[in-house]
């Protein structure tokens, strides 16, 4: 197997794998048909450690805190030294312990179990950040992103919250998801103008379909030097594979808030990528992955792994380099559209 590469994390002295290990996918099948079990993800987990991947993205929402627990569990199990891997993980999301078939958006927004579970007030970032250690069962984390913007809880609340929990030593950075860029140029102000803790990374949807943020966050992270950190560099699959070709997940999702259609030029571009990908004599998914490596900015794609052969798409994609004319050909047919960030 390829052998692995590692980055600095933006600015920042800590050093992350180019491949970044989603552990969205792991927990419990009860809360969304294609999440692998325990005892699956445990072995999934420790084959990508031993594949070089050191980077662990999950978060308290994932099967409803159950991801957060698996992966602690390998920690535990497989002895992943702690001194040498990123545990990155969330706040936002209402967590239903509970509960685990309970999804995101699940619960309409008047249910009594939503009343101060989630956001990002003080009072609920000091208390996820608990209860994810509980779960991890460790010490600390690596790498704590807010999961969404939080439009009832002012800037300097969260931000001021957020340096605590880094000065307590429950958190060693801080980073965010999934905002506008102006928001989060926002609370990087307040945050330097008080002498808070700031963002060092910004994980945000980022793939050959969905460009927008080279509009304003991708400049603005290049200025700060902040590392990105993108999530769904595959499209939930549909840049791994030809239009004719369905998953599991890709059905699954077809109906969630969070799904997105095809474009004729989307559709266009995943063609581009089968061709160069059969020029090359790789898997689609290794092209994808490849453009993503190729922008500056971008330290470690998140890339969710349920069988060996993901894994080793992922990691091969390191060491595949696009020619300027192959990124341009898988550039050109791209038509903006609607940003999803808020």
């Amino acid at each position: 197997m390829t052998k692995m590469e590692y980055v600095r994390l933006g600015k920042t002295g800590m050093k992350v794998s180019r491949i970044c290990l989603g552990a969205m996918s792991y927990g419990s099948s009860k809360w969304l048909p294609w999440v692998k079990d325990e005892e699956e993800s445990l072995e999934l987990i420790k084959m990508a450690y031993d594949a070089g991947i050191n980077f662990i993205d999950t978060a308290n929402v994932y099967s409803n805190g159950l991801s957060e627990r698996v992966v602690g569990k390998a920690i535990k199990k497989f002895n992943l030294p702690r001194n040498r891997i990123v545990i990155a993980t969330k706040v936002h999301f209402p967590v239903h312990e509970d509960d685990i078939s309970i999804q995101p958006h699940g619960l309409p927004l008047d249910d009594p179990r939503l009343v101060n579970n989630g956001g990002l007030s003080r009072k609920a970032i000091l208390q996820s950040v608990d209860d994810s250690l509980r779960r991890l069962d460790l010490d600390y984390i690596d790498l704590l992103y807010i999961h969404r913007f939080d439009e009832e809880t002012p800037m300097e609340e969260t931000m001021e919250a957020l340096h605590d929990v880094v000065k307590s030593g429950k958190v060693r950075y801080l980073g965010a998801s999934y905002m506008n860029a102006w928001r989060f140029v926002q609370m990087n102000a307040i945050a330097e103008m008080n002498g808070w803790t700031k963002f060092v990374a910004m994980q945000n949807l980022y793939n050959l379909v969905y460009r927008e943020e080279e509009r304003e966050m991708i400049p603005y992270l290049a200025y700060k030097g902040i590392g990105q950190v993108p999530y769904s560099p595959l499209e939930r699959g549909k840049l791994a594979r030809p239009l004719d070709q369905d998953t599991l997940r890709s059905s699954a999702d077809s109906n969630k808030p969070w799904s997105r259609s095809l474009t004729d030029a989307d559709k266009e571009i995943i063609q581009r990528i089968q061709k160069v990908a059969e020029q090359r004599g790789v898997p689609m998914a290794q092209v994808s992955i490849a453009w993503l490596l190729s922008k500056p900015t971008v330290a470690s794609p998140i890339v969710g792994i349920s069988k060996e052969s993901h894994l080793k798409d992922a990691v091969a994609a390191v060491s595949l380099k696009l020619t300027e004319e192959e990124i341009k050909f898988l550039e050109e047919p791209y038509v903006t559209k609607p940003t999803i960030s808020k």
